[in-house]
């Protein structure tokens, strides 16, 4: 299980497992609870580089960021560790 301290966004935490090069069991800490879980059903099962592709860069109001955003990032260090 990876969990990442997001940074720019509302929620706090993203946890997340990636097994069989699958992105499982994505979880966000706070922000915004309805659109957090349908991004984390939609992304369910979502092979890593696909993840990553989608969501990178991804804005909130003009921060730079977002949570999808920061899922990626999350993403793409743990693939870093792995």
């Amino acid at each position: 299980m990876y969990e990442y301290s997001t940074s720019g966004t509302c929620s706090r935490k993203i946890r997340f497992d990636i097994r069989n090069n699958k992105v499982c069991d994505i979880a966000f800490e706070g922000g915004c609870n309805g659109n957090l879980k349908g991004i984390s059903i939609l992304a369910e099962g979502m092979e890593p580089q696909t993840l990553i592709k989608l969501l990178k860069g991804v804005d909130c109001g003009g921060r730079g960021t977002s949570c999808p955003d920061q899922l990626a990032t999350a993403v793409s260090k743990a693939l870093e560790q792995r």
